[in-house]
Order: C-alpha cells, then sequence, then structure tokens
C-alpha cells in the first residue's frame, strides 16, 4: 500500500483517540486503486472552480458526488466539469447528484476530499460534518456568518488537527508567494514592529439576483445569498476577510476591540437585502497597534484592493497582484518582490493540499486561524451595525444565530421584507449585536 493510502487509512482509523472500524474505508483502497475521490459542496462558481483547479494539480483525482440546495445549480456546474474533463474525471451518477438542505451529508461520505464552497452560513455544519466523517477539506473562505458559527468551527478545527486532517481555506493570499516573502521578511523584523497599517476592499459591488414569481422567502434568500447575513455575513465578512486575514498574519494576533462607521448610501434598494454598502473600522491589538480597515461597494468610484503596514524602521506595500515591497525610514527601498512567473494562488493552495494527501503528510490546518480572521470580521460589523466599540471577547462569545429556526423551503429567515418589499437593517447607535 502507498503513502497515500496509508495516509487515508490513518486518518480514517483515528478519531480523537478512538479506533475508527478500518471497514469505513472506501472500497477502492483495499484494491490498491491511488484515485483520490472528490465531492464538491455547493455548486456555484467558486465550487465550480475549486473542482477545475483540483483536477489541474495533475493527480489522479475523480469528482464522484455533488450537492447543492438547487439542482438548477447542480446542473450548472456539473456540465462545463464533464465538458472539460469527460468521464475519466467526472464519475458523478444521477445517484450521487445529492440535492437539498441536507444533501451535503450524503454527498460527503462518498469523497476522500470534500470541497466547501457553498454559501458561507452554512460553512459551520458542513466542516464541521466533513471532519465527524473524517475527510480531508477544502473549504471557501470565509468560514461562518456569526460567532456561534465560529466557535463550531473552531470545535471542528481542534478535532481535524488531533484526527491529522488537512484543511485548506481559500484565503489564498497565504499562499501567494509575494505575501509569503515579504511577510515573511516582516517578521524577521526588516521594517522593525509594526505599528499601525491600513487594508482595503473598495470596488463596485457584485452580483444581485431578483425576486422571481412563485419564490418562497427561503428560496429568495438562498438565491440572492450576498444580501442576507445569515448567509453571507455582509461584505465586509465575505469580501474584506482576505485584507483582514492578511493583518492577523502579519500581526501575529488578533484584535481585541473595534469601533467604527457604516451604512447603506448608494446601494438602499429592496434587492440589496440587509447589508450595508461600505464599512470603515478602527482594530486594536492588545500591543496598541491601531488598524484601519476600509470596505465598501460604490458603482464608479475609485477601487483599492491592497495592504499597507507601517513599522518603527520602515513600511511595506502588498497587494493580490504579486506586489510586495518593502522601504526603510527614509525611503529606501529593501524589498521589491519579482512576481515573474508566480504560480497562481488559487491553484497553489489545492496543489500543495492534494500533494501533502499524495505524500501521506499532515501539513495543513487553516481552519483555526480562517475561523478568527472570519471572526474579526464579524467584529467589525458587530461595531458599524451598532455604532459601539465592541470587545473581541464580548463578539466571540455573542449567542446571537443569524440561522433561521428551521431550514425548510416553507420556513422563514429570521429576516423578513415589509409590506413594500424593503427589509429591515442595522441603525447605529440602536441595533444590538451582543
Amino acid at each position: 500500500m502507498n503513502r497515500r493510502r496509508n495516509f487515508i487509512k490513518t486518518s480514517a482509523l483515528i478519531a480523537g483517540g478512538a479506533i475508527i472500524s478500518p471497514f469505513s474505508l472506501p472500497k477502492a483502497f483495499a484494491q490498491g486503486d491511488d484515485t483520490i475521490k472528490i465531492a464538491l459542496i455547493g455548486c456555484g462558481g467558486r465550487g465550480t472552480g475549486a473542482v477545475f483547479q483540483a483536477f489541474e494539480t495533475g493527480y489522479n483525482i475523480k469528482l464522484v458526488a455533488m450537492a447543492d440546495a438547487f439542482r438548477d445549480r447542480l446542473e450548472s456546474s456539473y456540465k462545463p466539469i464533464f465538458e472539460k474533463y469527460g468521464k475519466d474525471k467526472v464519475e458523478v451518477s444521477e445517484d450521487k447528484k445529492f440535492v437539498g438542505f441536507d444533501a451535503y451529508k450524503d454527498a460527503i461520505k462518498e469523497a476522500d476530499v470534500v470541497i466547501l464552497a457553498a454559501p458561507p452560513g452554512f460553512r459551520p455544519d458542513h466542516f464541521e460534518e466533513a471532519i465527524r466523517q473524517n475527510k480531508q477539506v477544502f473549504m471557501e473562505k470565509p468560514v461562518a456568518t456569526d460567532a456561534v458559527g465560529i466557535r463550531k468551527v473552531l470545535n471542528a478545527a481542534k478535532e481535524a488537527r488531533e484526527k491529522k486532517l488537512n484543511v485548506v481555506v481559500g484565503l489564498q493570499r497565504r499562499y501567494q508567494d509575494s505575501y509569503v516573502e515579504t511577510i515573511k521578511r516582516i517578521h524577521d523584523g526588516a521594517i522593525g514592529d509594526i505599528v499601525s497599517g491600513q487594508v482595503y476592499w473598495n470596488d463596485g459591488g457584485v452580483w444581485v439576483k431578483q425576486r422571481e414569481a412563485g419564490m418562497t422567502e427561503m428560496e429568495y434568500q438562498m438565491r440572492n445569498w450576498y444580501y442576507f447575513n445569515w448567509l453571507c455575513g455582509d461584505h465586509i465578512v465575505e469580501q474584506h476577510v482576505h485584507n483582514l486575514d492578511v493583518v492577523n498574519w502579519v500581526k501575529g494576533a488578533y484584535p481585541i476591540k473595534a469601533e467604527g462607521t457604516g451604512g447603506r448610501f448608494i446601494r438602499n434598494g429592496k434587492e440589496y437585502g440587509e447589508i450595508f454598502d461600505h464599512h470603515s473600522v478602527t482594530y486594536t491589538y492588545a500591543d496598541g497597534t491601531v488598524i484601519l480597515g476600509e470596505c465598501r461597494h460604490f458603482p464608479g468610484a475609485h477601487n483599492r484592493v491592497d495592504e499597507t503596514f507601517q513599522g518603527t524602521d520602515g513600511r511595506a506595500y502588498l497587494n493580490a497582484g504579486n506586489k510586495g515591497q518593502l522601504w526603510d525610514r527614509k525611503g529606501n527601498e529593501l524589498f521589491n518582490h519579482d512576481g515573474k512567473g508566480n504560480k497562481n494562488p488559487y491553484q497553489k493552495e489545492h496543489d500543495l493540499l492534494f500533494k501533502a494527501i499524495v505524500d501521506g503528510e499532515f501539513k495543513y490546518q487553516d481552519a483555526e486561524h480562517a475561523a478568527k480572521s472570519t471572526m474579526t470580521a464579524i467584529l467589525g460589523r458587530n461595531a458599524t451595525y451598532s455604532g459601539k466599540a465592541v470587545t473581541w471577547e464580548d463578539a466571540l462569545h455573542s449567542e446571537i444565530s443569524l440561522m433561521p429556526e428551521s431550514l425548510d423551503w416553507s420556513a422563514n429567515p429570521k429576516v423578513l421584507p415589509n409590506d413594500e418589499g424593503y427589509y429591515p437593517f442595522a441603525v447605529p447607535g440602536k441595533t444590538k449585536v451582543i
């Protein structure tokens, strides 16, 4: 038996110190097959892209199961995957296309590695189940939309570590050469101690889905998921988490409090649900470092997505376009990353995950830092929604759950429209978040 099969066998046998029956192993391993079976949970554009990237690693990978709440979305994902890779890579029979709120449980059973790419509100339950079933995981960011979900992810992350299950999260800057090389030099002291920084995700916004006749409220919110907090978390959580994760990585720490402002200035139609179109948050760290985090969706306005930091001996600049630069206090350049030939970080994170699996190594445990960076974004949302200074401890231990009481097409989410179709949204100074 090769190292890859030994590793998956070990992962299946170890469960928090308990012994799991080896008969739970897929039949293929016992027959000497080195195929890695993957399942896709959440069949939108990001999930479909993640399957492409898994195949492009070059390993013997087959897609064997898919799951989504909507049949049409599953089929719209299956079609381009099958058209590009064919039956040699795609072995998803009709009975392995699982549809519904609980479909993920059945799809996870079929695989060695699961890709979790449903709307973020579902991530805690999906991740918890994948680890319970002893699977290796790639999951998209963010990993939750409220503190209740964060705590669930942190508990599952601990279990994954005990079981030696690799978990990679799609905070791809952690795998981007320009970020890795620049931040390594920051950690080595190239610009001294970080004392401040400014990070931005300012752009024109994303897609919107219109309500169609016959949709229940649950279906409409699921289709238009970006604009409802139980599903998305607001764009400070869904997008700005990338920048905030860079801050926490640079600092090697998480903020102790946040305060800020935000609202619905331009994007205030009923189709935009309950989320804000701008947030500006000041994060304070235990050593006194102050970081400004700003994100907005203003069509036609200036776009900016990057991170800057000031240290006692210099400054740093990073962005997703393979830019990483350092200067001393006098403006002399200390480092300028050459991004020529750098691998796409979206591909690289899959390359490294599947290499670890094939080599029989336990190397990646991204879930904890991803959960805490997601919590950093939720902390910022709490500050802008409430208009108050909010501490990390109070936010993390909040018992407010955004999730519906029941996941059923006839059930209602917690936030509902008024008679004119407009949704209630947070009012700073009045809204309670803890």
